[in-house]
C-alpha cells in the first residue's frame, strides 16, 4: 500500500496575511450589505438608505421587500434619480445569487456618481431568512 499525498485545496494557496485580509473584507463591506442588516434597518423610520428592487415590475408586484421601490435597472438614469438628494445611499437587490441585475444597477448608479451597495442574496436570501414580503403595483418612472 503506497501513501499518496493529496493536495489540500483549502490550504493551497495559503490564506492571505491578516493585513491583506482586513483590507479585502473591509473593502468588500463597502460594496455589499446582507439581508439581515437590511431587514433590521427597513423597520426604522429613517433607515439611512433607499431600497431599490431592480427586477421587472411584474416580479415586484408579486412580492418585494418592505419599503422597497420598484426601479428596474434599465430605468436607472440621472433623470430618474433626480428626485433623490445626491448623498442618498441606494441599496439594490434582484432575484438572488443567480441574477446580476443588482450588479448592473449598482454599476449604473455608481457611474452616475451616487453611493450604492448591493444586498447580497436578493429575494432568495430574504426568503431564506424567513423575512416578510409586501405586494404593490407602484413602479418608479
Amino acid at each position: 500500500m503506497s501513501s499518496t499525498l493529496v493536495a489540500n485545496p483549502v490550504l493551497e494557496p495559503a490564506a492571505a496575511p491578516s493585513a491583506a485580509a482586513v483590507a479585502h473584507f473591509e473593502s468588500l463591506l463597502t460594496f455589499e450589505t446582507d439581508c439581515w442588516d437590511t431587514h433590521s434597518m427597513v423597520t426604522r423610520a429613517e433607515p439611512g438608505f433607499v431600497l431599490l428592487d431592480v427586477r421587472a415590475p411584474e416580479l415586484y408586484a408579486e412580492g418585494h421587500l418592505p419599503t422597497a421601490v420598484s426601479f428596474p435597472h434599465r430605468r436607472i438614469a440621472e433623470s430618474t434619480l433626480a428626485k433623490y438628494p445626491a448623498e442618498t445611499l441606494f441599496v439594490v437587490y434582484c432575484a438572488g445569487p443567480h441574477c446580476n441585475g443588482a450588479d448592473k444597477a449598482a454599476l449604473r448608479i455608481a457611474e452616475l456618481g451616487r453611493p450604492v451597495k448591493v444586498m447580497v442574496g436578493g429575494i432568495t436570501g430574504w426568503a431564506d431568512e424567513g423575512f416578510p414580503f409586501e405586494t404593490s403595483q407602484e413602479v418608479e418612472a
